[in-house]
């Protein structure tokens, strides 16, 4: 018999401080807690003990002979009564939510459902099944690390370039990468991999989600599995299906050699649903721990759930021990693990209080005040399920969002769309009008035009429509609104024309995202010409439909040499990554605007032309010496002055070229229609510029004689 203390009520969770193990677990309507003990294999349970002590709705306990390793879970005693919203059934093995790791897979079968499937009332049955042999268990973890003189990059908003991966898609074939490695926390701190981030230029990872997750019932029975990971159902373990070692240490490793090589880490976190479903869905933890605490419950219905998120519930973050938990594990990631940031997965959803998206809700006060949490890079996903969900723009400071509006107008434009350079010209410029009223900057848009949900680049301009037949849902799943164009062929073509178009359109795309002021994103493979073959909603693809293909036949060598190209230029210039927004008027009382924008003839636009569905074409004229900010040191930020072009247009454009500021010329610096630059092209102001069909150029201001 395993001796037992009284323990503490804090810190929750299972703390091991080097002697035994403090158990700790929240439940407010719990009639009884019991901690259940494992064999090492997680097989048998050896022990239960019954957690008798109880501090202001907290069980605990100490087990002075526990040591890390231990494998463990609990069995939660209460009414089951869904019509009142409680689902308490203690023959169904609960994990912690706070386990720092968890042993095993989930092994579907109707034993972890707390009713019984199929009986004629459904959830309002009981099952007595004991669900312990289908459940991973949690485990006692040792935290101690040697961080030595690890520091987080802490790189400005302004000058960061994200590149958005996933885990195990990145790496399941790098070739340098040994195999029983590949597709793992490891592989992704290894050398070769980061030497690519490296050359690429970028300088923060966003790691699709990584804590701990299972595979829908649904998707294991067809063969498939939840590769994405939006199905979190532990918030402070790593997902260990990504580890080689099966040890949190490998995570960390992976951690402090991002940093070594001055890379951010900032996780994809799903902190507005869990794994557990509606209320015909499995009771796993949350569920048979406090049903009624941890979810968002219908009203006068505590039998249904409010679902905000698509996924069946909501996690209920009004309440104050679900919000201590979302916080307790942002700061868990930030101090242990060392993470830089956190992209926040459907974050309408937390800002809700009674309904309807609150900017000035809890989730962002106690976000605000966290000396931890408001330090570190915070993402909005800014939309959810719900009415009044699409919150683009309406974040409040110290956010930034996923601009879901930049990706649509940039996608529109270079598919041909009239009636779009009015709002193209926002996009361009940081998004002003969704982000200067609220005293937010430029960096405050985070700029994409792919990301893992929909189309990689290769496949927007090869698909007019999804192709999702591999997910077997009768290519129902996934969006049908994709603002695509396939360029003449639908998938893959022999035609040279088409090829060589759509090598073009995503040159086009390329250069916009990385020439636009804001936070520039990066899918994972798109700069090698990754294809998921038109499939739009991969996310259950845990196959070579998702993954990264590293071979010399499938990397698109000319490609990725344009995207580093492309993002080094941007680092040289800071006229490209400003941190306030252009006021298209002289600076500091010179003559010189910040921003011109001109049309065809080389005149400055008009009001009327911004409304000419039929215009395709657009120049914009930079002054680098009219930045008007200053630097680190308080010296004045100047640089270069640039002329960007672009056509839409399915025809050639003769666009006459502006002066230069005093004596010189424009250089051609890139030209996505002659791609590499042959030779250095100069021409002189009122000069013709030959701007090809459906191309972009960029010009800068070269001295006489250059």
């Amino acid at each position: 018999m395993t001796a037992v203390w009284l323990g503490k009520p804090y810190p929750l969770g299972a703390t091991w401080d080097g002697q035994g193990v403090n158990f700790s677990l929240f439940s407010e309507s719990a009639e009884k807690v019991e901690l259940c003990l494992f064999d090492p294999q997680g097989r048998r349970e050896t022990e239960r003990v019954a957690m008798r002590e109880q501090t202001d709705q907290i069980w605990h306990c100490y087990l002075p002979e526990a040591r890390p390793g231990l494998l463990y879970g609990y069995r939660v005693h209460g009414p089951y009564a869904p019509d009142k919203g409680h689902r308490f059934n203690p023959n169904k093995l609960l994990l912690d939510p706070y386990a720092k790791a968890v042993s095993g897979a989930l092994r579907w079968s109707d034993a972890l459902y707390g009713y019984r499937i199929g009986s004629p009332r459904e959830d309002l049955s009981f099952d007595r099944r004991d669900s312990h042999p289908g459940m991973p268990k949690c485990m006692v973890v040792d935290t101690a690390f040697t961080w030595g003189d690890d520091r987080p990059p802490a790189t400005a908003w302004h000058d960061t370039v994200i590149y958005e991966l996933h885990v195990k898609g990145h790496t399941a074939r790098h070739p340098d990468v040994p195999p029983r490695k590949q597709g793992t926390y490891a592989a992704l701190g290894s050398a070769p991999v980061i030497e690519h981030f490296k050359r690429l230029g970028v300088t923060a990872v966003e790691l699709m989600p990584v804590h701990f997750f299972t595979d829908d019932r649904r998707l294991v029975e067809k063969g498939l599995r939840n590769y994405w990971g939006y199905n979190s159902i532990g918030y402070f373990a790593p997902e260990p299906r990504y580890s080689s070692t099966q040890h949190i240490a490998e995570f960390k490793t992976m951690v402090k050699a991002l940093h070594a090589a001055g890379i951010e880490v900032i996780l994809d976190v799903v902190y507005n649903h869990t794994a557990e479903g509606d209320h015909l869905g499995p009771t796993l933890s949350f569920r048979g721990i406090d049903n009624a605490a941890y979810y968002r419950l219908a009203g006068d219905q505590l039998r249904y759930y409010r679902d905000y998120t698509g996924c069946g519930n909501t996690l209920n973050g009004q309440h104050p021990r679900v919000l201590q938990l979302i916080m307790d594990s942002l700061r868990y990631w930030v101090l242990e693990m060392h993470v830089d940031g956190f992209r926040f997965d459907l974050a309408s959803a937390l800002a809700r209080e009674l309904h309807e998206v609150d900017r000035l809700g809890a989730f962002f006060d106690v976000i605000h005040q966290d000396p931890v949490i408001s330090q570190v890079k915070l993402i909005a996903e800014p939309w959810d399920l719900g009415e009044g969900g699409y919150q683009v723009g309406n974040f409040p400071v110290g956010w930034t969002e996923w601009n879901g509006k930049y990706r649509d107008a940039v996608r529109a434009y270079w598919k041909g769309d009239g009636g779009m350079i009015g709002e193209l010209a926002h996009r361009l410029t940081g998004s002003s009008d969704l982000y200067a009223r609220s005293g937010r900057r430029p960096y405050a848009s985070v700029n994409f035009v792919t990301c893992h949900d929909g189309f990689t680049l290769h496949d927007l301009v090869s698909y007019n429509g999804k192709h999702n037949e591999a997910n077997l849902e009768d290519n129902r799943d996934g969006a049908d609104h994709n603002v695509s164009w396939n360029c003449g062929a639908e998938g893959p073509t022999g035609d040279a024309a088409i090829l060589a178009l759509r090598a073009r359109q995503k040159r086009n795309f390329l250069a916009t995202l990385f020439l636009s002021q804001g936070v520039p994103m990066l899918l994972a493979g798109d700069e090698l010409g990754r294809t998921q073959n038109g499939n739009n909603n991969a996310y259950c693809q845990d196959s070579e439909v998702s993954w990264v293909n590293w071979g010399r036949e499938a990397v698109d060598a000319g490609l990725l040499s344009f995207v580093q190209r492309l993002v080094a230029f941007r680092r040289r210039h800071p006229l490209f990554r400003r941190r306030g927004f252009f006021q298209g008027r002289p600076i500091r009382g010179g003559d010189t605007k910040d921003v011109v924008w001109l049309n065809p003839d080389g005149h400055e636009m008009s009001e009327e032309q911004w409304r000419h569905a039929h215009a395709r074409c657009l120049g914009v004229q930079l002054s680098g010496r009219a930045i008007g900010e200053l630097d680190a040191q308080g010296q004045r930020v100047t640089d270069d002055d640039f002329l960007l072009l672009i056509n839409a247009h399915h025809e050639d454009i003769a666009f006459a070229l502006p002066a230069t500021n005093g004596e010189g010329r424009w250089g051609v610096i890139l030209d996505t229609a002659h791609e590499p630059l042959a030779e250095l092209r100069h021409f002189r102001s009122g000069e013709a510029f030959p701007l090809t069909a459906r191309s972009l150029a960029l010009l800068g201001h070269t001295a006489t004689g250059a």
